[in-house]
């Protein structure tokens, strides 16, 4: 019976030791940043082709990290990198707002990272219109100039006011289209809500708190409460569109800090979302209006005002439900980084293998795509070798509805010199494909992700030395939701 006892604990052991090193399910995300040019298109006014051409580029170099998901800006300026009704093309594209490319972005975004087994959360902002109101930018059909009572300036930047329900209806009005014409796995935002405070100015909302004061006598409190109410209706109408879409919030990296409220973290932090950015996350999390939450914790292990492993663990802590994934800040390696931490990718690498350690973390989400390309080996030799060895499938949220797959049926092989190809047919929910490969007459462990040979959204894929002899092929099929059919056999044919 020891023996029997020890075996047990040496097997769980194992299998703690495993998923830490390589999870079969965990968010391996890039965000793909289009305000200023930072990622996609390098710069306005390239080519249709151009354009294209970068973002395969982008796509395939996520792809060979083994990453799952994008996060792709669509509307980081009341303007659309999409086919939109209500607002213009974005000028960062073609140079001029209002005049679209000869493409649809989004589209050809959820085209090829499908191909590639990778997922597409589309990136909105809420309430920023025009970051430098110096620049003439605005086209002449903007609603700015059709409504500019629903608008304000602070510092530089103009933004819709967040205090009016009419702005409120509008935005939600906004992800309602986007989530009715586009197959998405998730509507995001990031922690650009109120904007971060200017020293010695106001944000100039009075108006909208004598007009719309609800029964809040304190404007915080009334600030706070404009926010949880574009998100509670955001949440309302992704569910009254398509319930299988997530909503993620990407938060600044601390909620509060300790000395403000006993329930916040052990930090330091000189700004902070429920006190400056009038986000109180948690009440979000707790209220099931979003399913995921990633606190960009864009410092480094043992930062003495904001430690990556002290906030890491306050965010499990407080998860409430929802999906955990922690945004990293891969932007900040360089040779000549101020702080030393991060003059290689050695502090990117010990904080994916530090939340491992987390079970209440479900991944990463990396800051920013074009790190991924600037770095190269620098930062995919590491993260190949060892923690992103092997493909992962995303995981699946807590609080959507799980849509069940039919498995795929007439999977076939077909010899084709050295390669074969193997096609498939789908069936009842099938957004993706998992291929999987085993050695022969070993069809055993699904669960292993070394197994897992690659995943798309195609019906067909050509396998480079299939190697027929000695390996055997099966198939899974994903939802929406990321929920994983039953497997089948491929056949030859």
């Amino acid at each position: 019976m020891k023996s029997l006892k020890l075996l047990i604990l040496i097997l769980l052991i194992h299998s703690q030791i495993f998923s830490q090193q390589s999870p079969k399910r965990e968010m391996r995300a890039a965000w793909i940043s289009t305000v200023e040019n930072i990622d996609w298109p390098s710069k306005p006014g390239l080519s249709d082709k151009e354009m294209k051409n970068e973002m395969i580029a982008i796509l395939d170099n996520l792809r060979s990290y083994n990453l799952n998901t994008v996060i792709f800006q669509i509307r980081p300026t009341a303007d659309a990198y999409y086919k939109s009704t209500k607002e213009p093309a974005s000028h960062w594209i073609t140079g001029t707002q209002g005049v679209a490319p000869g493409f649809d972005p989004l589209q050809m975004m959820i085209d090829e990272a499908g191909k590639r087994g990778m997922n597409v959360h589309v990136w909105l902002n809420p309430y920023r219109v025009q970051k430098d109101t110096v620049r003439d930018v605005l086209s002449k059909n903007h609603l700015y100039f059709k409504r500019p009572d629903l608008f304000l300036t602070y510092g530089k930047t103009r933004y819709f006011n967040p205090g009016l329900q009419e702005t409120r209806n509008f935005v939600a009005s906004v992800v309602g289209e986007i989530v009715r014409k586009y197959d998405i796995q998730a509507v995001h935002m990031d922690d650009y809500f109120y904007p971060y405070k200017i020293e010695g100015q106001e944000f100039p909302d009075e108006k909208a708190f004598a007009k719309e004061p609800r029964q809040f006598k304190d404007k915080e409190d009334w600030r706070r409460d404009n926010v949880d109410l574009i998100i509670k209706q955001i949440r309302d109408t992704i569910i009254a569109n398509k319930p299988e879409v997530e909503f993620g919030i990407s938060p600044f990296g601390v909620w509060r800090n300790i000395a403000k409220d006993s329930q916040g973290s052990n930090t330091r932090a000189g700004a902070t979302n429920y006190d400056d950015l009038y986000a109180n996350i948690l009440k979000w999390q707790k209220e099931n209006w979003i399913d995921y939450v990633t606190p960009q914790i864009y410092w480094h292990i043992g930062f003495d005002r904001a430690n990556f492993e002290v906030l890491a663990k306050w965010w499990a802590e407080h998860k409430y439900g929802a999906n955990v994934y922690v945004g990293h800040g891969d932007y900040k390696i360089s040779n000549t980084a101020k702080e030393p931490e991060w003059r290689s990718s050695d502090q990117i690498v010990k904080q994916i293998e530090m939340i491992r350690k987390m079970p209440l973390i479900d991944g990463s989400m990396h800051f920013t795509a074009s790190t991924f390309l600037k770095k190269g080996d620098t930062l995919r030799k590491p993260l190949v070798e060892k923690e992103y060895k092997y493909i992962a499938l995303t995981p699946e949220a807590n609080r959507i509805t799980r849509l069940k797959p039919e498995p795929p049926t007439n999977a076939v092989i077909a010899k084709k010199g050295n390669n074969a190809i193997l096609t498939w047919k789908a069936a009842f929910n099938d957004k993706k494909y998992v291929i999987y490969r085993f050695p022969k007459g070993k069809i055993t462990d699904f669960s292993n992700p070394e197994n897992i040979y690659y995943v798309t959204t195609a019906l067909k894929l050509e396998v480079p030395n299939a190697n027929l002899e000695n390996y055997v092929y099966a198939l899974t099929a994903l939802s929406q939701t990321q929920t994983e059919s039953s497997p089948i056999e491929f056949s030859t044919k």
